[in-house]
């Protein structure tokens, strides 16, 4: 036998082990060959249909960046997988030095191991992308809203890319991980997995740190959504949080189950005592573990759900509530020609609409007048009710965007007074606020004021034709037909503009599909790994167990207690970081409701239940699996 053979057995011998490794590896391989699918595709390579160049080449960004993102925590994974598994193979290691394996050999023997299920996790990451890929092309060409789809054709440059990418992270990786074994040490590597394990400890100081920490998360981010969208209070928000479930992990748990263990009545009924013992090992063992697995499904379900909810269409019309707007500068002479067109078109598609004229007059100060009777007419065509000012110094703040809504509603950002500054007076009025943000202009700042007021101050203005328009979602050809009679005026270009909500929304979803992919892509992977690290954490403990319950079941324990003692502990080492993850994602889940005004319940319902389903699965199949490894054992 070779010394190639011997290598290519190991592994055949712990394919329990690496089972894992290897399934976690090639899906990883063939998530970025689909990356690179797309990236490299031509069809891609240009202008998206319906949008721009700029939003083809923030898909291609986004590819990129995707890559970049599944190649590092590919890289980590690996290592953290392969330095876990020769923790387990001390023993195994100290035998074959006994035996005569130099340190020299058993490097290379490692090196080689690593090397062949590496390649073999490439050959078949790519393979799977190959066969999935005309599918994998039909999906994408339906969430980026591509028209006539996306055709096959040959990835050779996927493929290359990615079998280069690999081929390098994975001798990177062997070349690191047959050094970890330290072979100075030969009694110590065979007598490692007989080593007692010391009484798991924790701090009630840095337990109770770990509640603040959490909540103070959880404070910012409704902070972030409700008073101030900085980047830098986000930044907190995660920074605290995740700081916080370490300590929870480490800490907390350890301690709750500290706790449990000092109240006699519980430790000593049924199989609490093994119970509540082995599970405080487990939770100070795979602290870490945990804590990674929840943060890192946290992030995979916030993504998700972030990218499914910013794909309603209740976002495009929350920022543009208006299906045609056609907004007339200066001294235009085709506006009455351009609204009555427009409505012909509309009238030709079958459309129900109703359309009204503002005029938004100017201030010395930048700011928007628009009278009463004309804010009236908006309100009237979207369904709010009138509004009304009982004082003739009285005016009605309206709000521009979501943001001024909500901070207006609250009372926030709002004066009790403004002063008018039109031509060459001044006006000092009492302020009242809108509800609703359905002034959709070019002015940040737009003021109601009375009728008369309007005419005393008229200088400076524009006008704005607002179109609305049911079922809005199917007017893109009325859009096109639109635009291309008003191509027809190019002597006057600049003295009006056309914009279509449809537009907008098409533009904003192939936006949000991209996110949508990437963010899909890049959870499953990550949800992939944290179901990885449960296994590599169980499988590498499995010798041990079998003793130990081995040497219970001689005292007397039965096999029904043992697989409920095995069913409580992975009950929770499977979903208790599940849950933690589903509280996190459902914080920040509540704090994007408040910034937009449709819900997000069921995009989140939907994401929590997929996710647990496929939990509840793989706990079910490794629970099996695991329980079978034991009773052989017995």
């Amino acid at each position: 036998m070779t010394f190639r053979q011997f290598a290519f057995r190991n592994i055949v011998r712990n394919k329990r082990v690496y089972v894992a490794h290897f399934l976690s590896s090639s899906f990883s391989v063939m998530i970025f060959f689909i990356y690179a699918l797309l990236l490299f595709h031509p069809n891609l390579q240009g202008e998206l249909a319906s949008t721009s160049i700029t939003i083809s080449q923030l898909g291609m960004m986004a590819m990129e960046v995707s890559q970049y993102i599944i190649f590092t925590f590919s890289f980590f994974f690996c290592m953290y997988s392969v330095s876990a598994f020769l923790k387990a193979r001390k023993r195994e290691f100290g035998i074959l030095m006994v035996q005569g394996m130099s340190p020299k050999q058993l490097h290379q023997l490692l090196f080689m191991e690593n090397m062949m299920i590496g390649l073999a996790s490439i050959i078949v990451g790519i393979l799977t992308g190959v066969v999935l890929s005309k599918l994998i092309l039909l999906v994408s060409a339906s969430v980026l809203f591509i028209r006539n789809g996306l055709p096959f054709y040959i990835p050779w440059q996927a493929i290359s890319l990615t079998a280069l990418a690999f081929i390098v992270m994975f001798l990177v990786v062997s070349l690191l991980t047959s050094r970890l074994v330290k072979t100075n040490q030969l009694i110590e590597l065979i007598r490692s997995a007989d080593k007692p394990k010391p009484e798991p400890k924790a701090s009630v100081w840095l337990a109770l740190l770990s509640i603040v920490l959490i909540v103070a998360g959880y404070a910012t981010v409704f902070y972030f959504a409700l008073k101030e969208q900085s980047p830098y209070i986000l930044l907190a928000c995660v920074t605290l949080t995740v700081i916080g479930t370490y300590f929870l992990f480490t800490q907390l748990s350890v301690y709750v189950l500290r706790l449990l263990r000092a109240r006699r009545g519980l430790l000593l009924r049924k199989t609490n005592l093994l119970v509540l013992s082995e599970l405080g090992y487990r939770m100070r063992d795979n602290a870490v573990m945990f804590f990674m697995v929840s943060v890192v499904t946290a992030v995979s379900f916030t993504g998700i759900g972030t990218s499914f909810a910013l794909l309603n269409p209740g976002l495009a019309a929350m920022e543009k509530p208006y299906a045609f707007t056609y907004n007339s500068l200066g001294n235009n002479p085709y506006e009455e020609e351009h609204w009555k067109m427009i409505e012909n078109e509309l009238g030709r598609a079958g459309f129900e609409y109703e359309s009204a004229k503002i005029e938004v007059t100017h201030t010395n100060n930048g700011e928007g007048l628009l009278t009463l009777s004309d804010y009236n007419s908006l309100a009237g065509m979207l369904g709010y009710p009138p509004e009304t000012l009982s004082d003739p110094n009285e005016v009605l703040l309206a709000p521009t965007t979501v943001f001024q809504q909500t901070q207006f509603n609250k009372k926030a950002m709002l004066p009790e007074t403004v002063t008018i500054d039109v031509r060459d007076s001044k006006y000092d009025m009492k302020v009242k606020t809108a509800g609703a943000a359905i002034v959709d202009t070019y002015v940040e700042k737009v003021i109601v004021v009375p009728d008369e007021l309007a005419e005393r101050a008229k200088f400076e203005s524009t006008e704005h034709i607002k179109f609305v328009v049911k079922d809005w979602e199917y007017t893109q050809e009325v859009a096109r037909k639109i635009e291309a009679n008003l191509e027809e005026y190019p002597d006057a270009k600049g003295g009006f503009y056309f914009e279509s909500l449809v537009t907008h929304w098409l533009t904003s979803k192939q936006e949000n599909g991209i996110i949508l992919m990437v963010s899909v892509l890049i959870g499953i992977v990550f949800f992939t790994f944290a179901a990885s690290f449960l296994y590599f954490r169980l499988y590498t403990d499995l010798e041990r167990d079998r003793q130990h319950y081995n040497m219970i079941a001689k005292v007397g324990l039965s096999r029904k207690e043992m697989k409920r003692v095995v069913t409580a502990q992975f009950v929770l080492m499977f979903f208790l970081p599940f849950l933690v993850a589903v509280v996190h994602s459902s914080v920040a889940f509540m704090a994007l409701q408040q910034l937009v005004s449709y819900s997000v319940l069921q995009a989140s319902i939907l994401i929590f239940i997929t996710f647990a389903v496929v939990q509840f699965i793989y706990f079910i199949g490794i629970r099996w699996r695991y329980l079978h490894n034991l009773m052989r054992a017995m």
